[in-house]
């Protein structure tokens, strides 16, 4: 369900026929499976929480969050883009890894004694590339490029500092961005610097991890070059977080070149794990259960 309100304050407010309510907001958002996800899990869980997204841009997010709370149902909230930033401020805590970030993806809220609404940033990202890149079959070791900036290319970082790869590249069209994401792979012990654009084909070829946080379709351009080239991509690895439309063009042609192509779907189900035990209070006895439940929502293949 996709709400569009002149005041998203209204949004905010309104009561569900559930007992609880959670959503994701981001600005568009009509595209988003999280509303299927979450609805899946939480019905397998017996939890009363209605899900919905909500269109929202960052200049209506601070008047969305004041009513936020002022009201008593709200579990919890999953942000996207271009809202993964703006929502940091507004956070009365934040976790560790937010504040390595500086973006967030979860927003927990938490209801007082007294009353008043405590909310606490967290980031489920980096976990759900991790877990993504694993299911795929990457390991420890060797080298890794990230596609583009912004939020989710420093959660990237992050997480393959996580995956413990050896070395790592950034290659963005403006090297003055990428400054950010470097800080987050040295503080992690990560061996990183900044690729030129020029050489991106280059550095795909001698990855074993890819992550292409490039909108839908900004990667084309590098797959047709790619494609030219007639690299072999035998054994390496492709995380495109975009999922719509899917196969990307990347996707395919690193598919075609025998490397191994990893969804976004697929990061959004293992963050999406996480979001929800946070949203519930509840310890995942089973969490492959609730990955099954959420893989059927959305077509993808059971673990």
């Amino acid at each position: 369900m996709q709400l569009r309100n002149s005041d998203p304050r209204s949004s905010a407010v309104a009561e569900p026929a559930a007992a609880r309510r959670a959503a994701v907001l981001g600005h568009p958002i009509s595209h988003s499976r999280s509303p299927l996800l979450h609805g899946a899990a939480y019905r397998l869980l017996g939890f009363d929480c209605a899900y919905e997204a909500i269109d929202l841009t960052p200049a209506q997010l601070p008047g969305f969050m004041a009513a936020v709370r002022e009201s008593s149902c709200w579990a919890g909230l999953s942000v996207t883009m271009p809202l993964k930033a703006a929502m940091v401020p507004l956070m009365d805590e934040t976790s560790e890894l937010v504040r390595s970030l500086g973006v967030l993806n979860t927003v927990v809220v938490r209801r007082q004694p007294d009353g008043t609404v405590r909310l606490v940033g967290q980031n489920t990202d980096v976990g759900g590339i991790i877990e993504a890149l694993r299911h795929a079959g990457a390991t420890p070791g060797g080298h890794a490029v990230i596609l583009g900036g912004g939020g989710t290319a420093a959660a990237a970082a992050a997480a393959l500092a996580g995956l413990q790869v050896n070395s790592l590249s950034v290659c963005l069209r403006d090297p003055n961005k990428a400054g950010p994401i470097l800080a987050v792979a040295r503080n992690a012990g990560l061996e990183c610097r900044v690729a030129s654009w020029d050489d991106v084909v280059a550095e795909l070829a001698s990855a074993r991890v890819v992550v292409s946080t490039l909108p839908p379709n900004a990667a084309d351009p590098i797959a047709e070059a790619l494609d030219a080239s007639g690299a072999r991509l035998d054994s390496q690895v492709l995380l495109d977080v975009t999922y719509d439309p899917w196969p990307s063009r990347i996707a395919s042609v690193w598919n075609e070149r025998g490397g191994a192509i990893v969804p976004g779907l697929e990061m959004l189900i293992y963050q999406a794990v996480e979001q929800v035990r946070l949203f519930t209070g509840m310890e995942l006895a089973e969490p492959e259960q609730v990955i099954n439940v959420m893989c059927d929502a959305v077509g993808a293949p059971r673990r």
